[in-house]
């Protein structure tokens, strides 16, 4: 202070300073006086960014993880927990980190494409390696970001080769898991929606559904959950998935299937590939994309493959020249630790069965606790019926609970879900299902 009061006192000195400081500029190359005069507006450019809103879902884990209640159970993220609710590290995954770690391998770039084993059994695992396209080599298949950044690469597909004449739009079903309309808009198409889940029934709304697929214009391009609809857990029966494939084709719609949980809905994967090996059967080229976050528990990892048949050969051929086009300026290329444990563990005979057992403990579990759900529900006294919870399929359930009846969980009860009353029942376990379903009544009675 004393020394700022001692300079303004005395305007000579200020002023030797002041020009000693130009003069020191001066000496500056004219970018640099530049800089330094236009400093101010570079340090400002952004402050007319304002604060984005939070992720829906994890945004609810940073509230979930800032509650100091005991008690609190997170019911919110789409991750694998074990009984005791703990993250799960699958036995076979283990096993193919310590083969590839006593491999010594490499840390070099993959092809644009990917790392070829693991885009080889990504493709007989979704297609079945014995499959006719498979066969003829007629399906263009890459590695890609998970599931997320299948679809992501897709939309882009999509965006640069649906024919001038087809609707830029992804009709998708209500509800869908959110992220959905966010990457297709980033590729610069449009999103409509089409009926799915009746709140009356808690089931699927079958005659909606066709009717407005029928409805949209020709050549539309159709997103279809290929399991465990998230968020429902409502999936179509065969004889339902044929009426849709009907209207499809009847429409010439281009068919998208997103499949997120081969083999941890049901805990079998030939049984969850079925909806879009039906429409393969009936003659649609689908686009598919495919995750190995829940089936493998490779969540972080990012490893998924975008798969697209054609009729030929020489056209999936085409197809795979495009898409490696597209990814190149994107990510370049994509990851391949995860991609070679998935290989690893899918092309090993010993890890393979290994992981279909771990696969269907992991279905088992969750039906375990739909089952002790509904059974701790009537225990707590409800007389709702909760029949749903059992009919619904795979890591999600719609619970039907109202956005104030969440709210109230949260406050009262530290109970977290998303506001639509989807939970992830893997967040359920022995230790804290009951007091969950008290929780739920308490609110729903």
């Amino acid at each position: 202070q004393s020394t700022w009061g001692f300079l303004f006192k005395s305007p000579r000195i200020l002023h030797k300073m002041l020009n000693s400081t130009k003069k020191l500029i001066s000496t500056f190359s004219p970018i640099a006086q530049r800089q330094i005069v236009n400093s101010s507006v570079r340090y400002s450019s952004w402050l007319h960014v304002t604060q984005g809103p939070p992720d829906p879902i994890l945004g609810l884990t940073v509230a979930f993880n800032n509650d100091k209640s005991p008690n609190k159970v997170s019911l919110g993220v789409g991750a694998y927990r074990d009984d005791a609710g703990k993250p799960l590290v699958l036995g076979c995954v283990r096993k193919a980190e310590q083969k590839l770690f006593e491999s010594k391998g490499n840390h070099e770039y993959s092809g644009i494409d990917g790392v070829p084993s693991f885009v080889k059994a990504a493709r007989d695992l979704a297609f079945g390696a014995d499959h006719p396209l498979v066969a003829k080599q007629a399906i263009a298949s890459t590695q890609t970001l998970s599931g997320t950044g299948a679809l992501r690469v897709a939309g882009a597909y999509l965006k640069a080769f649906l024919p001038a004449d087809a609707p830029k739009v992804v009709y998708l079903p209500n509800p869908t898991w959110p992220n959905h309309k966010n990457v297709f808009r980033d590729c610069g198409l449009e999103t409509k929606s089409y009926r799915y889940y009746n709140a009356a029934t808690n089931g699927l709304d079958i005659d909606g559904l066709v009717q407005d697929l029928e409805n949209a214009p020709n050549r539309s391009t159709i997103l279809l959950h290929a399991c465990a609809h998230n968020p429902t857990g409502v999936d179509p029966s065969l004889d339902e998935w044929r009426r849709i494939s009907r209207v499809c084709q009847s429409k010439n719609h281009y068919i998208f299937f997103d499949s997120a949980y081969q083999g941890f809905a049901s805990g079998d994967p030939e049984k969850d590939a079925q909806a879009y090996k039906l429409f393969i059967e009936e003659g649609h080229p689908i686009i598919l994309c495919q995750s190995f976050a829940k089936n493998m528990g490779l969540y972080g990892e990012r490893i998924g493959a975008l798969h697209i048949t054609g009729p030929t050969k020489e056209n999936a051929d085409n197809i795979l020249s495009q898409l490696k086009i597209l990814i190149r300026p994107m990510y370049s290329n994509p990851p391949i630790y995860g991609a070679n444990l998935a290989a690893a563990v899918l092309n090993d005979p010993a890890l393979h069965a290994q992981w279909r057992v771990e696969l269907k403990e992991m279905a088992d579990r969750i039906n375990t606790m739909r089952a002790s759900l509904v059974k701790e529900l009537a225990n707590a006294g409800s007389t709702k019926n909760w029949s749903h919870i059992t009919s619904q399929i795979g890591m999600f359930c719609y619970t039907g609970l109202t956005v104030e009846q969440v709210t109230k969980l949260k406050e009262e009860h530290h109970l977290y879900m998303t506001s639509d009353g989807r939970i992830s029942v893997a967040g359920l376990n022995s230790g804290n299902v009951a007091a969950v379903a008290k929780a739920i009544h308490a609110v729903s009675k």
